[in-house]
């Protein structure tokens, strides 16, 4: 456990950061799985749609710093 009062507040924002990186990642993986859905379906209207969403979702995470740029770029 911290014992000075930075690393007190160090560990409360950490477990904050925590939160919304783990939601943030969730969403990607949300996103991936309806564009697969999708692309299976061989909708491609809804493939198109889903595929613009999931880019965007991606370069959001990597501006956020929750994604490295070159993870985003690969996948």
């Amino acid at each position: 456990m911290p014992n000075t009062k930075s690393a007190k507040k160090r560990f409360r924002q950490d477990a904050v950061r925590r939160d919304i990186n783990r939601a943030r990642r969730s969403a990607v993986k949300t996103q991936i799985g309806k564009f697969l859905d999708a692309v299976h379906g061989q909708d491609v209207n809804l493939a198109k749609e889903q595929f613009r969403l999931v880019t965007k979702t991606l370069d959001q995470t990597a501006a956020h710093g929750t994604y490295h740029k070159n993870i985003v770029a690969r996948r």
